[in-house]
């Protein structure tokens, strides 16, 4: 199967990135390479490109599509581990840094990845393959009060206790294998009432399982700071959500590193010596205009916000 990758807000991230054609830049979830391959075509030879992603089917889709390039360097990891893998390539500022989060329309439409409720398949989610730990296993090992937390939390479904509960009666049976297998025991969880609206009623749950398998708002939260720190001055950070829950991280995130100061309002003077390490370029996020969302309709949650470093 081909490792499809529409570029999400191509043209956004692009202005949004500022790209200085000398300028060394990061694309921390490369996938099908879909926004380098626009990066690296306004870079000179003095530039540089650095693709990061944890999985092996992107790394190979990215290398095919950008090995006519001399100034790229692909590595297998997660963005989180970005400041590692700059030191490993003996470089200590960048110019700018991309994070297009959640999952690839590749990782969606192969079936056999376990990403998606409307094909049944084995349940996987697994962004890095070479992990061994799946879906299935939070299923059918996670205790019903865990289900109910990170399904009520990470998927924001008002009826995470009857899932929960429901899961852990039906894996007493026999274990819970399949897409299929959980959508049914979702469906039967939620009055049919609340069926009726809000898309199919599995997208939540599943949303959940992927976040907490992957890790993915502890690494988008362990990895900001780091990777402001790495920017040089008037290099910009630009990030693509695709819920609030990822939004509202990155939000706080920017805000907080425009405006460290902890000091109480009434201080006529900043004490806590918390000094701005930049400025937020993008006061609302900017999201997909109508011929966009025409073309793709993955692109009707995502949400752009950038950052600028400052010295």
């Amino acid at each position: 199967m081909e490792f499809k990758h529409i570029p999400i807000m191509l043209d956004a991230v692009l202005d949004g990135l500022d790209i200085k054609p000398d300028g060394i830049y990061v694309d921390g979830t490369l996938g099908g390479a879909g926004h380098s391959s626009e990066i690296v075509k306004r870079l000179s030879e003095n530039g540089r490109l650095i693709g990061i992603d944890q999985d092996a089917d992107a790394i190979k889709a990215a290398t095919e599509r950008l090995n006519k390039y001399t100034n790229v360097n692909i590595v297998r990891s997660n963005y989180v581990n970005i400041r590692s893998v700059l030191n490993g390539l003996g470089i200590d500022k960048v110019d700018g840094i991309l994070l297009d989060l959640g999952v690839s329309s590749y990782q969606f439409d192969n079936m056999e990845r376990g990403f998606s409720y409307r094909e049944d398949a084995p349940l996987d989610m697994r962004m890095d393959q070479s992990q061994d730990y799946t879906a299935q296993d939070i299923v059918n090992d996670y205790s019903e009060e865990e289900l109910r937390r990170i399904i009520g939390t990470y998927g924001e479904e008002k009826f995470a206790g009857r899932i929960a509960a429901n899961i852990v009666k039906e894996r007493q049976k026999k274990r819970i294998e399949t897409t299929f297998e959980l959508n049914e025991i979702v469906k039967a969880s939620i009055p049919a009432a609340a069926r009726r609206t809000g898309g199919n009623p599995s997208k939540r749950t599943y949303q959940a399982l992927r976040i907490e398998l992957n890790r993915e708002l502890t690494v988008l939260e362990e990895a900001l700071d780091d990777m402001i720190d790495l920017l040089s001055d008037k290099g910009r950070l630009a990030i693509i959500t695709f819920h609030s829950l990822e939004d509202r991280i990155v939000k706080n995130a920017f805000k907080t590193a425009e405006n460290p100061c902890i000091c109480p309002p009434e201080f006529p003077i900043c004490t806590c010596g918390r000094k701005p390490k930049g400025k937020v370029i993008t006061r609302k996020p900017i999201t997909a205009d109508e011929k966009e969302l025409e073309a793709n309709p993955r692109s009707s949650s995502a949400k752009l916000r950038v950052f600028e470093k400052k010295a």
